[in-house]
């Protein structure tokens, strides 16, 4: 009797050996789907944004600035916005979250 349940228990630890493969690529699969693919299309977006940045757009930044490119420094990667008319502040490109509609800033 003890030969018969030696035996059953060794079968069932190669049978979970290949359950725990099929979990990790599972998971795997879930961590490229819902983690790494939305992640890079953001960056993907992100680069196309900052590329399409021209003299005049207005724009929204990290910090909730809302203001109107006044100089784009193409060595440097700094631009510099206008805030008001009185009122202009150096910030570097890749703090401009979004392009907004034209007369945006006239609205507010």
């Amino acid at each position: 009797m003890d030969i018969i349940s030696n035996a059953y228990a060794q079968d069932g630890a190669a049978g979970g050996g290949m359950e725990m493969i099929i979990m990790l690529v599972v998971f795997g699969l879930i961590f490229y789907f819902m983690i790494f693919r939305p992640q890079s299309k953001r960056v993907k977006e992100h680069k196309n944004l900052m590329s399409s940045l021209s003299k005049g757009d207005e724009v929204l930044t990290n910090g909730g600035l809302v203001g109107k490119i006044a100089k784009i420094s193409a060595e440097n990667d700094y631009v510099l916005l206008s805030l008001s008319e009185q009122s202009q502040v150096t910030i570097k490109k890749d703090f401009i979250t979004a392009v907004l509609p034209k007369g945006s800033i006239q609205s507010l």
